[in-house]
């Protein structure tokens, strides 16, 4: 039985084409985005790297995909990669951990 999912890895070629339904925004968005990752205070290979680790940390396949092909034709190595994962994995959850300073105060609120 053939497994299907959502995701398709297709569809990420198909990016470009967002500019269809809506041009003027989606030219707007394409040109930020190529500034964004020209070289700069950050090589193009660090900001490859923090771009996987977002990826991650949003959990888009997509962009999973095509960083994980970005990071290594700007010469990142697996183990490089790797720790960009693992610092999107520790500040995900810290972020989740920290929240809990909130239900604590919210139950001592309540409790109190």
């Amino acid at each position: 039985m053939e497994k299907s999912t959502y995701y398709n890895p297709a569809d990420l070629a198909k990016f470009g084409n967002i500019t269809e339904w809506q041009a003027e925004m989606g030219n707007k968005f394409f040109s930020y985005y190529a500034e964004v990752f020209k070289e700069g205070a950050l090589t193009e290979r660090e900001k490859a790297l923090i771009a996987l680790a977002v990826a991650h940390a949003v959990q888009c396949p997509y962009c999973i995909d095509a960083y994980t092909s970005d990071s290594l034709q700007k010469g990142a190595d697996e183990a490089q990669m790797m720790e960009a994962v693992h610092v999107a994995a520790a500040i995900k959850g810290g972020a989740v951990l920290v929240h809990g300073v909130q239900m604590m105060n919210k139950t001592k609120e309540m409790t109190m």
